[in-house]
């Protein structure tokens, strides 16, 4: 196997993608995101696959991986679409914590320069409501570094999955060759 090979760059894309989702899998588990953490938890598994696939040669684990990059291209539009409130979708909504909880992204009380302050109540505000501190003079809001992740996600995914194309036809021209 060479350098550059097609299944060396499949290689180096499913463990880009690979440390790209465990950080996500671990920013969404500080944040309670249910559904996140489930849609990652099988990205994980399927691109652990894809390594196996490529790896041992068996381009039926690699088609697999195919199908669940399509898969997980409109997933990450989909959360794209929640963040930018898209489409008829609100990042307030409970859709990703499955209504389970009221977290919501651990970027919108951690972004990166923000500056926490206490705002004053308002009579129909209680002092335990979370929403009386907000965050002023962020570098960045919550919602675009969620987009952010999408994006990357998005990107390595659609490298990984021409990779993944050539790796197939690679692999069915090999065992055709050998018949």
């Amino acid at each position: 196997m060479g350098c550059c090979s097609g299944r060396c760059m499949l290689i180096f894309f499913c463990t880009l993608q690979l440390m790209t989702a465990l950080e996500r899998q671990a920013l969404d588990f500080l944040g309670y995101q249910w559904a996140p953490i489930m849609v990652n938890f099988l990205h994980i598994i399927m691109v652990i696959l894809c390594l196996f696939g490529t790896i041992q040669y068996r381009p039926r684990y690699v088609v697999l991986y195919l199908l669940w990059t399509l898969l997980w291209v409109a997933w990450n539009v989909f959360v794209s679409c929640l963040y930018l409130d898209l489409g008829g979708l609100s990042k307030e909504s409970d859709l990703l914590s499955l209504g389970v909880s009221s977290h919501r992204s651990w970027w919108k009380d951690n972004s990166p320069g923000c500056d926490d302050r206490d705002l004053p109540a308002t009579r129909w505000q209680s002092l335990e409501s979370p929403e009386l501190i907000s965050a002023l003079g962020c570098w960045l809001e919550y919602q675009y570094i969620e987009v952010l992740h999408c994006i990357v996600q998005v990107l390595i995914s659609f490298l990984g999955f021409a990779y993944a194309c050539y790796v197939v036809s690679t692999f069915t021209e090999e065992d055709s060759y050998y018949k």
